[in-house]
């Protein structure tokens, strides 16, 4: 059952006004420390900003109700950290994106690999929705990096400043190269000044080149993916703390409650 965090709960009084849209947020919340960490700093974020922007935020860790009578209520899907697993809930997420809903994704969301506990088995996702098709690498520790906005005219880009400092991320590499899909509108991407981009230990954690995506849309749907969303973890001395929040950076979160309004609002 979803749990409502909208604007009616907030303080205790009905909103002085109707909401502009209404939100709803999947996630696990089972597996990764890091993962685990971002979903619940996320879930305290988002009520704040629907507060102060008119709109609705709701939660659901029932993966069930991702189906066509429960998604109707809503504008905005958004998936905190995971995807979709039964085939009917598959179906009922295309059905409601192929008919004009509007869907923001966090880094687990996009993962895929075969073969492992997420394997690429839903082509339509990964390789017509996302286009990035596997996950093939990523940096490690999770460390803040410097991105570029790639695209300065698009309205999630709003106000921001042509490079910003991220908060920490694991950041991943993907199988295709977004920039030779004529669906796909790259919003942020690696800066080039944040090279060497991780710490290791392993040298293929540790990136010194390339063209990294970490933000981006298709133009097909309504839809923003976002890499972000693996905070840095203390595993090292055993305590499981988090050493880092994805909300810490003005820009990016920024860059984030944008894109929610202009999907919210498109």
């Amino acid at each position: 059952m979803a749990l409502g965090l909208g604007l009616a709960s907030l303080g205790g009084r009905a909103p002085s006004r109707q909401p502009d849209f209404q939100v709803i947020a999947f996630f696990t919340g089972k597996h990764d420390l890091a993962h685990i960490s971002f979903v619940r700093e996320a879930n305290q974020w988002f009520p704040r900003m629907a507060a102060q922007h008119h709109f609705t935020y709701d939660t659901t860790s029932n993966w069930q109700n991702m189906n066509a009578e429960f998604l109707k209520r809503y504008q905005v899907v958004v998936f905190l950290d995971t995807r979709p697993e039964t085939a009917a809930q598959r179906a009922a997420f295309q059905q409601y994106m192929e008919r004009g809903g509007a869907w923001l994704g966090f880094h687990f969301a996009a993962f895929a690999l075969s073969p492992s506990t997420y394997a690429q088995n839903w082509d339509w996702y990964h390789e017509r929705f996302l286009g990035s098709g596997q996950y093939v690498g990523n940096t490690w520790r999770p460390t803040a990096a410097v991105l570029q906005v790639a695209d300065q005219h698009h309205p999630t880009t709003r106000h921001l400043p042509a490079t910003f400092t991220s908060a920490p991320n694991e950041w991943y590499k993907w199988e295709h190269d977004l920039r030779q899909n004529p669906d796909i509108d790259v919003l942020l991407a690696i800066d080039p000044s944040s090279f060497p981009l991780g710490t290791g230990p392993k040298p293929h954690e540790i990136w010194h080149a390339g063209y990294y995506p970490v933000a981006w849309t298709n133009r097909r749907y309504r839809m923003v993916y976002a890499n972000m969303g693996h905070n840095d973890m203390d595993y090292e001395h055993g305590t499981n703390q988090s050493l880092s929040a994805t909300f810490s950076s003005p820009a990016q979160s920024r860059f984030i409650l944008n894109s929610l309004r202009w999907l919210g609002r498109h």
